[in-house]
């Protein structure tokens, strides 16, 4: 037997409204199992409906109007009566919207959110199961997800930030699912430790090493003056947009009393890096020899220049530009962020080259360890491809 869409429509605002299930079949004329059928074919999470018991809904309480008081008006039950006739009728959501007065984003979300197991929308059961919803306790992802919680640990034991992790997630779980977090939902369960899970000791792995939020600060550099070298200002047009690969920025990282030192260099275009291994000394003549060492190894196409930051450690810059065929730049005085690229990139690696120690205790082939492991993390500003990824597809390109 077929019933009308209005017999439909009054069964499931009996119920919603504290009937008994059967109560409200009987009183629309439909048997429980029927009545039944239908509420488990268009029920929506979080309603339980109690047959034959007073309160028809298991803890159901008065439904006032959501959203009184609010600065954004909550939908209420006469406009999700409206949304339900609109659709049975045929109408587009944007039609619905005008009638209540709301944009047509706000009626696509509440069918998508509210609707039942088959498909349909009902009116009664969408207005009760979204005042269900909102003063329902969110629990915490990073407290109930452990599995989580031992992934994310997993990625900034490798040196991950937060927000890389967001994205990888983000990336692979669509919207909605309990495998997706922010990255400020992370910083949360690492600064405050009974919002979450992680480890306690887990702010260690971040690159500040904070053990709660401060305001970043910067500090200038000084360096030594080249009058005949080039200025970042002369710069080809190219090297900025990145649009041009072969373009690279480079500076020390210094290790203890400045007694030791690692040489890196990041290609723009790519983010890809080499580390510069410097046993014993951090001179010119070093640093120079290092770098030509290192980069001669690459085609002529991705050595196109360097930028530097104004030290004494790149003194011999006119034999690398000979060696290299590539004009090195060298920035302003005091004004590090013009290789913004190898400042970042700096960051990053203090997670393996820890500031305040010794770095002379990398050799050569811990330093390419470390930097396949750093080409090897994805990244947002490549669209989450690796720095290896893209240098090899450029490799590729010219072979």
């Amino acid at each position: 037997m077929t019933f009308s869409l209005e017999i439909r429509a009054e069964f499931f605002a009996l119920v919603c409204a504290g009937m008994p299930l059967a109560k409200a079949a009987e009183l629309v004329g439909v048997s429980a199992w029927s009545a039944t059928m239908w509420w488990q074919q268009s029920g929506v999470m979080g309603l339980n409906p109690l047959p034959g018991k007073p309160g028809g809904l298991s803890g159901s309480a008065p439904l006032a109007c959501p959203g009184t008081g609010t600065r954004r008006r909550a939908l209420t039950s006469e406009d999700r009566a409206v949304i339900a006739a609109g659709l049975d009728a045929g109408w587009s959501y944007r039609r619905i919207g005008r009638w209540i007065g709301r944009d047509v984003s706000v009626v696509s979300r509440e069918v998508e959110r509210n609707r039942g197991r088959d498909g349909s929308y009902v009116g009664a059961v969408a207005h009760r199961t979204a005042h269900e919803q909102r003063r329902r306790p969110k629990v915490f992802k990073l407290v109930e997800n452990s599995a989580l919680c031992r992934r994310i640990e997993g990625w900034m034991d490798e040196g991950w930030s937060p927000k890389l992790i967001a994205l990888m997630l983000a990336a692979e779980h669509p919207a909605g699912s309990m495998e997706r977090v922010s990255y400020e939902t992370i910083y949360q369960a690492l600064y405050v430790q009974t919002r979450g899970r992680l480890r306690a000791d887990l702010h260690k792995q971040l690159s500040l090493k904070r053990s709660q939020r401060k305001t970043r600060g910067s500090h200038g550099r000084g360096g030594s003056p080249y009058v005949e070298a080039f200025r970042i200002s002369q710069r080809p047009a190219e090297v900025e947009d990145r649009a041009v690969p072969g373009h690279w920025e480079g500076d020390l990282i210094l290790g203890t009393g400045n007694a030791s030192a690692v040489g890196t260099l990041v290609e723009r275009s790519t983010r890809f890096t080499i580390l510069l291994h410097l046993p014993g000394r951090h001179d010119a003549d070093s640093v120079a020899e290092a770098m030509i060492k290192e980069m001669s190894q690459l085609p002529e196409h991705l050595r196109r220049s360097i930028t530097w930051d104004r030290g004494g450690e790149l003194a011999a810059y006119q034999q690398i530009q000979v060696k290299l065929g590539a004009p090195v730049f060298f920035c302003d005085p005091y004004s590090p962020w013009q290789r913004g690229t190898n400042e970042n990139t700096n960051r990053l690696l203090r997670f393996w080259l820890k500031k305040s120690t010794d770095l002379s205790v990398h050799g050569a082939d811990d330093l390419k360890q470390i930097a396949d492991t750093l080409n090897r993390r994805p990244r947002p500003t490549l669209d989450l491809q690796t720095p290896a990824q893209r240098m090899n597809q450029l490799l590729t390109q010219a072979a």
